[in-house]
């Protein structure tokens, strides 16, 4: 009882710290808002340039040279046809046009023979933005010419359907959900990092910073159990990391309620359960990363080199996002047990709307509190070592 009491009592001096730190309150406010405004920006810009693919304004050079082609251009739904710029490579080398499209003046007399009639797009493949735009432009040149095709088939009392001997049919057997839980995936990682950097500056400076003020070694002098001196900080920066998640939560469901999902042709359909779940994946994880910031602090000198440590440490959750980015860990409920990587498969798993079994939520839990425990202890018995206290 004596030993809650010390806990609570270091857990309480932690958190009145830090609450008076200006540093740490910035870097849980920054912490919490990185998510969502990257999240916003990044799925936004991508729904704009799906948008700017659908209503496209096509300069073409040579409209003279083929009538019927442009007529039909013009009937196709989004597409407006202006007059073409003086110089067509050079304005799209400086950004002028996305994409221009050229017609040769033979355009007509190849036509009448049946031959393939040039045309030439001009774009940087280099440009992103412009890809969507360029892509539609080949596309309707690739249907212009395959509906001519079957039209000179069938002048000549052919069937079009010989020229194709095989006939592609596309079965999507994905749902919608899975769909947005592909483009979802990027959301775990970014939780992850708000669990890192939320209590980061609380646990640095509560043993890093401490050590180089030389405020530890009176508050060493102190009877209070080593354990309870780990216990407490640990816990003051879990308070901090769990504040930075929850705040990231509310910021980021708010953006996403916002991106126009329909323009990437995805149906946003995220519950309030689903996000409840994660939020019951990445709380218990904060205790982890919590006591691993605390762990490696308490090696460091100074504050400086407490951040030098960290800045390499990061990489460590951080990895199994990146990679679940491009490699999807959904469908891997065994790695349950795996620290960090766990989180990330049962997340995708979660928005991907077949959540895993509460079996595997808590084999989660339990492996992320063991470890936890495990790295507070293993701090308590450095803060015995007189090379720790007393070395600077």
């Amino acid at each position: 009882m004596r030993t809650l009491t010390l806990v609570w009592a270091i857990f309480r001096k932690e958190l009145i710290d830090g609450a008076r730190d200006r540093r740490a309150l910035t870097s849980l406010v920054f912490s919490a808002m990185i998510a969502p405004i990257l999240f916003g920006i990044m799925f936004t810009v991508a729904a704009e340039r799906r948008k700017s693919a659908d209503e496209i304004v096509l300069p073409v050079d040579g409209v003279e040279y083929a009538p019927a082609f442009v007529d039909w251009l013009t009937q196709q739904s989004g597409v407006v046809i202006v007059a073409p710029p003086a110089d067509a490579e050079k304005a799209v080398s400086s950004r002028a046009e996305d994409v221009v499209l050229i017609i040769d003046k033979d355009f007509a007399k190849n036509m009448s023979r049946a031959v393939p009639a040039p045309v030439k797009l001009v774009s940087d493949v280099t440009r992103d933005s412009a890809r969507p735009k360029v892509s539609r432009v080949r596309n309707l040149v690739a249907t212009y010419s395959s509906q001519t095709s079957a039209l000179r088939l069938i002048a000549r009392g052919v069937a079009p359907s010989v020229a194709s001997a095989v006939r592609i049919e596309e079965v999507e057997v994905s749902s919608s959900q899975q769909r947005l839980a592909q483009q979802l995936s990027i959301l775990p990682l970014l939780l992850v990092i708000a669990a890192l950097t939320g209590g980061m500056q609380i646990a640095i400076d509560s043993t890093a910073g401490e050590r180089e003020r030389g405020s530890l070694e009176p508050l060493l002098l102190n009877p209070v159990p080593r354990g309870a001196l780990a216990a407490g900080k640990w816990l003051a920066s879990s308070a901090f990391g769990c504040g930075a998640v929850l705040f990231s939560m509310l910021l980021t469901v708010n953006v996403m309620r916002r991106v126009p999902w329909h323009d990437l042709g995805i149906r946003f359909r995220v519950t309030d359960g689903e996000l409840m779940s994660l939020l019951v994946l990445i709380l218990p994880l904060v205790l982890f990363l919590s006591a691993l910031v605390l762990f490696a602090s308490t090696f460091a000198r100074s504050f400086k080199e407490a951040q030098t440590y960290l800045g390499m440490l990061m990489m460590l959750p951080m990895l199994p996002g990146l990679l679940s980015t491009m490699y999807p860990l959904g469908g891997r409920p065994w790695l349950a047990p795996v620290p960090v990587l766990g989180q990330y498969a049962l997340s995708a798993d979660v928005l991907g709307g077949t959540p895993p079994d509460v079996l595997f939520y808590a084999m989660a839990g339990v492996s992320v509190l063991a470890c936890a425990l495990l790295l507070v202890w293993l701090t308590a018995r450095l803060l015995r070592r007189e090379a720790i206290v007393f070395g600077r």
